[in-house]
């Protein structure tokens, strides 16, 4: 997973024509340790159909105040610069249904063609 140091890294990412999944993480919350372990194996799952990119909250405030990221870990799928859906709430975050959203995403990508 590519880790987005810029707003400008990110909004070329997410004007890809590629499904690009935004994850929104921070050093020091627990939540987001939780899904480290698994997150690269996940992503190598779903190569060649989502490409995700990982930002750090707090490196981009005023991102993330744009994209009302109140909540971490957070996942939003974007396309051509706009945003499909996104999985946040408050509660941590399994693999399934990280995985759930994942899919989720790739059939409202499809959708689009």
């Amino acid at each position: 997973m590519q880790k987005l140091t810029t707003e400008a890294e990110f909004r070329e990412a997410a004007r890809r024509d590629t499904l690009t999944i935004a994850v929104f993480k921070a050093t020091w919350c627990k939540d987001c340790h939780f899904i480290d372990p698994f997150m690269p194996e996940l992503v190598r799952s779903y190569a060649g159909r989502a490409e995700f990119v990982e930002i750090d909250r707090d490196d981009m405030p005023d991102l993330c105040s744009e994209l009302n990221i109140l909540g971490i870990p957070s996942f939003i799928a974007f396309h051509s610069g706009n945003e499909l859906i996104r999985f946040v709430s408050k509660l941590r975050k399994s693999r399934e249904e990280i995985e759930t959203f994942v899919d989720r995403a790739i059939e409202v990508r499809k959708g689009l063609a």
